[in-house]
């Protein structure tokens, strides 16, 4: 795989010409974009695969539901349904997709919309009688038909941008000097001890503008699992056999935090639609044992068969430095934003 990629290196050049030159009708306003009079913040990466957006969207609607009416608005990976759709009682994994109806189901007091496309989304979102006072788009960094007020980048630790190069040969969705949107830039799935030295050597070498902020944040695994009807320490079930399950971009930090030397590990492609072969073969392997899979994988498989055995494992994102700044630098985006509207 790694020498087809270094092969494919002439089109992954000419694919970040396409995206610079897109980028440049952006930046000169060749090409128009659509700003809002609500403040909407986005959150996304320059690389495909998992960076932690799930976690950091969870972040911003459980500092700012509090105070505002919110609205996240995400394309709606693999689901099932065209066009805008307003999450309702209705709703389901299959028409939403999997990460917008995990914000649904956690968050019942805000507004989940999807849309892939994310003028028509907001426009939807603002006609709405209740309509929201802040938007959260999801994973729309490069959606800049779009003109958010905040961008949030982000990027994994383990695979940090300015290590990475254009698809195909490398992950990158454009070149590197995208980040330079970037209001604030965020290390996600950093090491829980990460020292400070390292964390300024991050710095040095992503070479943020003077008037960006960094920081860094870790995925903080629970202490339970959580089924349909208790909650199980982990210390209780960490030695105990079980199935661990997980469809998601990068699970080895899941597994290693559950797993011993019993237990099988299943994997699926990322945003896997399991299909009723899929649950029989995991029924088989299980044979009565408890199956743990992670939040996301779980909105798709709580309605199955599964149900009774099936446990998921909560996480949050948790900043490593400066918390207090972050949360500063967004409520006062939030409250310029709303001074502007009314003047």
């Amino acid at each position: 795989m790694k020498l087809l990629r270094k092969l494919l290196f002439p089109f992954a050049v000419l694919y970040g010409l396409i995206t610079s030159v897109r980028n440049f009708l952006f930046d000169t306003e060749i090409l128009k974009s659509t700003s809002f009079d609500v403040p909407v913040i986005a959150v996304g990466n320059l690389s495909v695969g998992g960076t932690g957006k799930t976690p950091q969207i969870e972040y911003l609607i459980r500092l700012l539901s509090d105070k505002y009416k919110i609205a996240t608005l995400s394309r709606g990976y693999k689901r099932q349904s065209e066009g805008f759709v307003l999450a309702d009682a209705t709703s389901n994994a299959a028409i939403l997709g999997d990460e917008p109806f995990q914000f649904y189901q956690k968050f019942p007091n805000i507004q989940v919309a999807v849309d892939a496309n994310r003028t028509n989304g907001i426009t939807q979102l603002l006609s709405q009688k209740e309509k929201p006072q802040i938007i959260l788009l999801d994973d729309a960094y490069q959606h800049r038909k779009v003109k958010a007020g905040f961008y949030i980048l982000l990027t994994s630790y383990g695979d940090l941008y300015a290590d990475d190069f254009m698809l195909p040969t490398g992950n990158l969705r454009e070149s590197r000097s995208g980040a330079n949107r970037a209001n604030v830039v965020i290390v996600t799935k950093c090491p829980k001890d990460l020292s400070v030295e390292k964390q300024d050597e991050i710095g040095r070498k992503l070479n943020l503008n003077p008037s960006q902020e960094l920081y860094f944040t870790f995925i903080d695994y629970d202490d339970f699992i959580v089924g349909q009807k208790e909650k199980v320490t982990v210390s209780e079930i960490k030695n105990e056999a079980k199935i661990l399950l997980a469809g998601i971009a990068k699970p080895t930090p899941f597994f290693e935090y559950l797993k011993n030397e019993t237990d099988e590990c299943l994997t699926f492609p990322d945003h896997h639609h399991f299909s009723e072969a899929d649950i029989e073969t995991i029924l088989e392997k299980a044979q009565g044992k408890k199956i743990i899979t992670t939040e996301k994988d779980y909105v798709r498989l709580k309605d199955s068969k599964l149900i009774s055995q099936l446990y998921y494992l909560p996480i949050k994102s948790t900043f490593s430095n400066s918390q207090e700044n972050f949360d500063t630098s967004i409520l006062k985006h939030v409250s310029d934003s709303e001074k502007q509207s009314f003047s």
